[in-house]
């Protein structure tokens, strides 16, 4: 039985481009002297200018780190340092938790934290900003829904005291990203999410902006971010950016095909809901479709269609183990019935319209057999 996975938001898998350059890069430590270290110190500096030219900045503002956890943690813990006691933050209920639990721990330290709401589409509508607010977080696309944020036109109306953070970690790659006409302070990027390997990713940080840094040792990077630059995870990353934004037109068309395919097909298996933007919906990052099926649990779906050979979640990838119902999916008002019967698929580009009528045609079967036990 061939296996489909319909779960790239948890990770895309590596393109053979990011394979073949993890292989090529030059091993050495880019901080020695001699010619192995010159290397990688070249191959780590030529991936930070081409990954600011990828991103709109400037490779200055461009920080390799171990992925979008690490520069989630890095930008909320430095920003709220920078601003000093009695700082207070607001962000969406939509947030990853590596975006989360940093504001928690805060909020324990007496940070007043506030939200903002969300709209049935998934999306935030924007409200005035509370005074003492000194961080804003704000992600560009989410995770469970696709749902695409209005972070440029939070930018442009707030206070400039006010460091707005953005995780792009669902955006890089799959929708334009430019930092610099987003006018944020921070923005987050992971490479596995994008078709790089696991554990490297990036934090770009407006020029202007003074971010004490989070890992402290040695003077790499500025002197910012401690630690030995991995060049061969670096230039895979990079090497699997630059293949996504070159393509990204026709990825776009591609996999909104296979999102409204998908989402026809399942409607023989109704009732069924959409959850997050119209089908329609362009501005919508157009690999991902999450759906409800009432009288199925979520988790035993994706139990059972793991066991048909479809992989797919019920939301962020770090929390699909949790019986807790999805945030995201609670702040959309949805209904508890609808709640507990979601479950997420999401595409890579390199999906063909047979692979998802084969797995539509598994999701159908599945979701009937088990309406009939329940």
């Amino acid at each position: 039985m061939m296996e489909i996975d319909l779960d790239a938001n948890a990770t895309l898998g590596m393109l053979p481009v990011a394979w073949e350059a993890l292989r090529s890069a030059p091993g050495g430590n880019a901080s020695s002297v001699h010619g192995r270290g010159r290397a990688a110190r070249q191959a780590v500096e030529a991936a930070r200018e081409r990954c600011a030219a990828l991103l709109g900045a400037s490779p200055e503002e461009v920080f390799f780190t171990s992925g979008a956890t690490e520069a989630n943690n890095w930008a909320i813990h430095a920003a709220l340092e920078a601003a000093g006691k009695g700082a207070g933050i607001i962000l969406s209920p939509l947030e990853h938790p590596c975006v989360v639990e940093p504001v928690r721990v805060w909020e324990r330290r007496g940070a007043p934290v506030h939200w903002w709401p969300v709209d049935e589409r998934g999306v935030v509508r924007l409200e005035p900003v509370p005074p003492g607010v000194r961080l804003a977080c704000l992600m560009l696309a989410n995770h469970e829904t696709g749902a695409v944020q209005p972070v440029a036109e939070l930018a442009a109306a707030l206070p400039p005291e006010v460091h707005l953070h953005c995780d792009a970690a669902q955006a890089v790659g799959k929708i334009p990203v430019h930092f610099h006409r987003l006018r944020v302070a921070t923005l987050s990027a992971s490479g596995h999410k994008f078709g790089g390997p696991m554990g490297v990713g990036l934090l770009l940080v407006r020029r202007d902006c003074s971010l004490p840094p989070l890992l402290r040792g040695g003077p790499q990077q500025q002197g910012r971010r401690a630690g030995t630059e991995p060049a061969p995870l670096i230039a895979a990353m990079t090497a699997a950016l630059e293949w996504m934004c070159q393509r990204q037109q026709a990825h776009h068309q591609h996999l909104c095909r296979l999102r409204e395919h998908l989402w026809h097909r399942l409607q023989a298996a109704a009732p069924v809901f959409l959850n997050g933007p119209p089908i329609a919906d362009e501005s919508a990052v157009p690999n991902t479709l999450n759906v409800s099926f009432p009288g199925c649990r979520g988790d035993l779906l994706v139990m059972a269609l793991d066991l048909a050979g479809v992989h797919c979640s019920t939301g962020a990838a770090c929390s699909s183990g949790s019986l807790l119902p999805s945030p995201t999916l609670e702040a959309m008002q949805v209904g508890p019935e609808r709640l507990r019967s979601a479950v997420r698929f999401s595409f890579s580009p390199l999906h063909t319209l047979e692979q998802i009528d084969a797995a539509a045609e598994r999701i159908i079967a599945t979701v009937r057999r088990l309406r009939t036990k329940s």
